[in-house]
């Protein structure tokens, strides 16, 4: 049995450039955009490289000119095409925008959809795990990630780098190789500091997320759990819990803060000495006489030019490292495997009559805490078999077993001869419909929570549905009727009204198999009655398996099994039971021992 820490994904760290390799099928989707908006982009950095030149033009001429007459003769062309530079500049960049952002916009639509559907892959007991809030943080920062990842590498990484070539090969062409020396080296010393710091923070941007995901997974199970709260008083011990938590959070942003600080300052005296060494070039070549003043601006320009963008790398570089962080430990979630798959030769499973066999069943949640010992019984087709026991005798977990929540340890689960391992889950949860003990609802209409049963239903059916589960008084009563929202988890209907809807569902699923996992716990009396004769309708053309702690509810089962510790201790009819005087007898009598007295 596989067992989870709370969130432990991923378990180790990939590689950087696997994860930047993962988002590789992302852009294949539309090849023809990246291929456009690399264009647009190398169009760009063209015309920005060349803005400098022009403006050297201009200065020289202004330089070489015989006072006004020469200011009002510079040519109309020349500034035309500094200005068109310019203009291209931008506009080229924002082509580029709008044509990658179908490409982004749909890397996140498929990667959130990936997420969505491995969740809902994997096994229960990974769902018993984890902690929604902390899951939903990790999967929006993946996505986010993602999104920027793919923007900022290739549009401002891959830019940058083309935009030091053209300058460096410009500057070597018309200039001392001084100039390149400086730059290069002012390149290479920024990007290892950069790279060096940022490797040392990144420890501090997982430990700030991890503490941002605690704090956030307390505050959802705090609101969810609302009512809970509210009984016991303990506002004020949700709120310390929850600032504990704000507090190491708190700590953890305070070192990343201080740490990026000595990153920008490291990064800014890098770029101040490397601009400072330039100019210093510059001004003595001028004052010797070996370059032009138009050349100065050029040089100044192309400082300015390249240092800026230069410096927004070192924060690209850094917000890249935290998306890497971020989306590792989404694709950490994506690899996370499950407990329970479908053979790669798995077949759709053939009910038929829905006969069920539980074959010398054993099962664990942990190894050393048995919970089903050597379970070995069967519910022939259109016959319902009910199982008794106090609680922890693993009643419920025999549901589980046979929805194929886990995959048992020993023995096998068949149904109409067929072990359910060798069928595909689909096939087999589209043949039982499963009535717990405690219904959840959406967070949206009684129709749409009945048709949930069966998306593609008609109206006729889903009202039919809801007769069968005696919801018609109910659902007349309301204002807005079927219309009437069940808030989250159906809160704002009762346990009864909510246990309806979930029996609305199921009957609308129409399932050759029924699951009755304590289905009427939640109604009073007179309607457990009604309920119960609906179900027992029913379930005559069903195989049923009933889980009952209400031994009242399951008197007309054809057989009933009695379970001990994870073992069945006793099996019959209701009247044989009670004539044999052992555990059911007991059940019942302690059970009933009420009404004799009264």
């Amino acid at each position: 049995m596989r067992t989870y820490a709370d969130n432990d994904y991923p378990a180790h760290h990939r590689p950087d450039w696997r994860i930047i390799a993962g988002l590789w099928p992302y852009l294949t989707e539309f090849r023809g955009r990246v291929v456009l908006a690399v264009i647009f982009l190398v169009a760009a950095k063209l015309a920005t490289v060349a803005v400098p030149v022009a403006l050297k033009f201009i200065v020289d001429y202004l330089e070489e000119g015989r006072g006004q007459e020469a200011a009002l003769a510079i040519p109309v062309l020349l500034v035309l095409g500094y200005g068109a530079l310019r203009f291209g500049s931008t506009l080229f960049n924002e082509l580029r925008d709008a044509v990658f952002a179908r490409v982004a916009e749909r890397a996140m639509r498929r990667v959130s959809l990936r997420v969505f559907e491995h969740l809902h892959r994997l096994d229960l007991g990974f769902h018993l795990s984890r902690r929604t809030g902390g899951l939903a943080r990790d999967i929006e920062r993946g996505t986010n990630g993602i999104s920027f990842l793919l923007r900022f590498t290739l549009f401002n990484i891959v830019p940058t780098i083309l935009e030091v070539a053209l300058v460096a090969a410009i500057l070597f062409a018309v200039f001392s190789p001084g100039y390149v020396t400086v730059i290069l080296l002012a390149v290479v010393v920024y990007v290892l500091f950069s790279v060096k710091v940022t490797e040392w923070r990144t420890r501090f941007v997982r430990e700030a997320n991890a503490m941002d995901n605690e704090s956030n997974s307390r505050a959802v199970d705090s609101l969810l759990n609302f009512e809970t709260v509210k009984y016991f008083g303990n506002e004020g011990y949700e709120s310390r819990r929850f600032d504990e938590g704000l507090a190491d959070w708190e700590r953890a942003r305070m070192k990343n803060r201080l740490s990026l600080a000595f990153l920008n300052s490291g990064q800014a005296l890098i770029i101040a000495v490397a601009m400072t060494v330039m100019m210093f070039l510059a001004v003595a070549e001028a004052a010797a006489g070996e370059i032009s003043l138009g050349d100065v601006t050029m040089i100044n320009a192309y400082m300015i030019q390249l240092f800026v963008p230069l410096n927004a790398l070192g924060f690209v570089y850094r917000e890249i490292r935290q998306a890497l962080v971020n989306v590792e430990r989404m694709f950490g979630l994506l690899e996370q495997p499950s407990g329970v798959t479908d053979r790669p030769d798995a077949r759709e499973l053939q009910p038929d009559g829905g006969s069920i066999r539980f074959d010398a069943v054993h099962f664990a949640y942990q190894p050393k805490r048995p919970i089903l010992e050597n379970v070995d019984f069967e519910v022939p087709a259109g016959h319902k078999v009910a199982v008794v026991g106090a609680s922890g005798a693993g009643k419920s977990t025999l549901a589980r077993l046979l929805f194929r929540f886990f995959d048992v340890d020993a023995g096998a689960i068949r149904i109409n001869g067929q072990a359910i391992r060798d069928v595909t889950q689909g096939s087999l949860r589209a043949a039982i419909g499963v009535v717990p003990q405690d219904a959840v609802l959406f967070n949206d209409t009684i129709y749409s929570n009945i048709a949930y049963g069966r998306p593609d239903a008609t109206e006729e059916e889903i009202h039919r549905a809801a007769s069968l589960a005696h919801l018609d008084h109910f659902i007349d009563s309301l204002p807005d009727g079927f219309e009437t929202r069940v808030g989250e988890r159906g809160l704002k209907v009762s346990g009864g009204e909510k246990q309806r809807i979930a029996i609305a569902r199921v009957l609308l699923k129409d399932p050759p198999i029924l699951v009755l996992d304590e289905a009427t716990s939640s109604l009073d009396t007179a309607s457990e009655q009604a309920i119960m004769d609906a179900l027992a309708e029913v379930a005559r053309q069903r195989t049923t398996l009933a889980i009952a702690h209400r031994l009242s509810t399951i008197r007309d089962a054809d057989q009933i099994l009695v379970l001990e510790e994870g073992r069945v201790v006793e099996r019959g009819r209701h009247e044989a039971l009670l004539e044999q005087g052992g555990v059911y007898a007991q059940l019942w009598a302690r059970q009933h021992a009420p009404e004799r007295s009264d």
